[in-house]
């Protein structure tokens, strides 16, 4: 019998980032790299994107199945592999598309949202600035920006930026993630 799966959508600064934490997590079966939160129509390019002007963030939606991991598990692994302090900026990436951002599908997961965030706000010296809004329209990012870590490990914004958050990750998580 197939088991019943999830999705989730959220924004933590660059989706290249996000993607690759979240692909190395049990229980996740897919991820898709993304645009959500905007006010431009039609559906925006990444080029629009970094403009800062559609309004939209960079977000990841993830499918996952909820008796291996839950959505307040993986919510949690979200808050603490990036940084939820910093309005509209992870690291060097500036503008309103790197913003922190939950997008529930659901009242349940907007319940969760509230809850971890209030959970994990102890952790960090400054509030929490991450946004929580329903979900309206998720956009998948053009091709080349799908699976981006894993086909592009050796360049330098993934050796830099990237890499150093996958040993975060392990570091914090390593009985979550995939063998």
């Amino acid at each position: 019998m197939a088991s019943k799966v999830e999705v989730m959508t959220f924004g933590g600064g660059c989706f290249w980032c996000t993607e690759a934490v979240f692909q190395q997590v049990k229980g996740v079966e897919k991820v898709v790299s993304g645009y959500s939160g905007g006010t431009a129509p039609g559906k925006p390019t990444y080029r629009e994107i970094c403009s800062g002007l559609t309004g939209h963030a960079e977000v990841v939606q993830v499918t996952f199945d909820p008796s291996v991991i839950t959505y307040e598990e993986l919510l949690v692994i979200f808050m603490t592999t990036h940084d939820p302090t910093t309005l509209n900026k992870q690291g060097a990436d500036v503008g309103t598309q790197y913003r922190s951002v939950i997008y529930y599908h659901n009242e349940t997961q907007q319940a969760i949202a509230h809850e971890v965030i209030k959970q994990v706000s102890n952790y960090y010296d400054k509030p929490i600035v991450t946004e929580i809004s329903p979900l309206e329209i998720f956009y998948e990012a053009e091709d080349y920006h799908q699976n981006y870590y894993n086909q592009n490990s050796d360049q330098g914004y993934c050796s830099y930026v990237i890499t150093p958050k996958l040993a975060k990750l392990r570091q914090l998580y390593a009985e979550k993630l995939k063998s």
